[in-house]
């Protein structure tokens, strides 16, 4: 009996030794600390699990980190919804938080070594100066900044902008993160407010330029064009634009009924970028519109250089124009059959060469271009015109565009005169 109890009160001190050793090694594990770890390591997932064994642990775990961490976690993996609620929740972790001076471990070390050194400290190093409200502050800012992120990709804009606001000096740290303030606004329908951001940035960063690029497209879309100029005037000072900032610039220009300053703005980025095809036929059109047809066909030529895709243009202005060679020679160099084929056509019928409209013919066919009523009247009319009134009558016929219908007419009336009396035709 005694052997009995003797052994049941070492099983019960063996038992006892290992639940509390079992215990001192889980208080020793810290799962929020690992889940940090693997959180820097982009491990997601597995952060998730190690702070969810925090939670079951029934410790008192920094409920601030693990909120945080749960928090960012789902920003990332854009589940915003579930971000803005776990951020949320640090925020109170860190409101109640009781924040405690580090413990400095090295004191010891250092008064021992002071009694061997010979030298004498005249004068203690003084402990740096432990401030909780400051480090609470500084970390409320971070989770605001979060916040602010998981609102905008969530789509409520003004709260994205007030978790900027709530950021206190971490929200207004940096010209992007005012661009990002007015770009709530704006999304949100708050023009003004994101007009104000901006002129607010620009105050506190006076040499940034996003902030005034900006600026210029916010003016332009609400049609502020006097304004949107002087915001793109200055940025264009500061930093060397791009050929489509200038294109940019006198498209808002001419919308606002400025055709003389849009022309401008193009022959000075002509001058910076003269190998930009798209500055050269923009600026082309834009003369085109002050009837400056030599000189926007030049341009249009100059465009094709650098841009084959423009010849067809070009060659269409020196048609216009009258010069008829030239519009032929940059129509030999076009690489697209079918629209070299149908130019080449309109060129013929303006030199009066109608015989080599009707050598076309079988290229008309080939690449279908007859089933246009346009071509198809070209060549109806050559074929009248060198008085083959039978192949004229076959293509006539078929025309069924109405205005090109009723110019068949006229022909055919004509035709049969001709056919009546020769001599009317000669």
């Amino acid at each position: 009996m005694l052997k009995k109890l003797v052994l049941l009160g070492f099983v019960f001190c063996v038992s006892t030794q290992m639940l509390m050793a079992k215990k001192q090694s889980e208080q020793t594990i810290n799962h929020v600390e690992i889940a940090t770890i693997l959180f820097y390591d982009g491990k997601y997932d597995k952060a998730l699990e190690s702070l969810q064994k925090a939670k079951e642990s029934h410790m008192d775990i920094d409920w601030v980190k693990y909120y945080s961490m749960k928090g960012i976690i789902a920003l990332k993996e854009e589940r915003y919804k579930e971000a803005i609620s776990e951020l949320h929740k640090a925020v109170e972790a860190t409101k109640k938080k009781v924040y405690k001076a580090p413990t400095i471990e090295n004191e010891k070390k250092e008064v021992l070594f002071s009694l061997f050194s010979k030298e004498k400290k005249k004068k203690k190093s003084q402990k740096p100066l432990f401030e909780p409200e400051k480090i609470r502050r500084a970390k409320l800012d971070e989770l605001h900044i979060y916040l602010s992120q998981a609102y905008y990709r969530d789509g409520q804009y003004i709260r994205a902008a007030k978790a900027l606001d709530a950021a206190g000096e971490r929200g207004r740290e940096s010209a992007s993160l005012f661009t990002f303030r007015a770009e709530c606004y704006w999304k949100a329908k708050q023009k003004e407010s994101a007009i104000n951001a901006l002129n607010k940035g620009s105050k506190l960063f006076p040499k940034d330029i996003t902030l005034l690029k900006q600026k210029f497209y916010y003016f332009a879309e609400l049609k502020l064009y006097q304004a949107s100029i002087v915001a793109a005037k200055n940025y264009m000072k500061r930093v060397p634009a791009s050929a489509q900032e200038y294109i940019s610039l006198s498209q808002m220009l001419v919308s606002g009924g400025e055709l003389g300053e849009a022309i401008k703005i193009l022959e000075e980025a002509k001058m910076v970028f003269p190998m930009s095809a798209k500055v050269h036929i923009l600026l082309g059109h834009y003369y085109k519109q002050k009837d400056m047809p030599h000189t926007t066909a030049y341009l249009f030529e100059q465009a094709s250089y650098y841009e084959g895709k423009y010849l067809k243009e070009a060659s269409e202005m020196y048609r216009r124009t009258g010069e008829l060679s030239h519009a032929l020679y940059l129509n030999s160099m076009m690489q697209d059959t079918e629209e070299k084929t149908k130019q080449k056509v309109a060129i013929f019928v303006s030199r009066g060469e109608f015989e080599k409209v009707i050598g076309l013919k079988d290229a008309l066919h080939r690449y279908g271009l007859l089933s246009n009523d346009n071509m198809r009247y070209a060549l109806a009319y050559a074929y009248y015109v060198v008085k083959d009134y039978e192949n004229a009558e076959q293509h006539l016929k078929k025309i069924q565009d109405n205005a090109l219908f009723s110019k068949a007419t006229v022909i055919r009336k004509n035709i049969e005169k001709c056919k009546t009396n020769p001599l009317e035709c000669m």
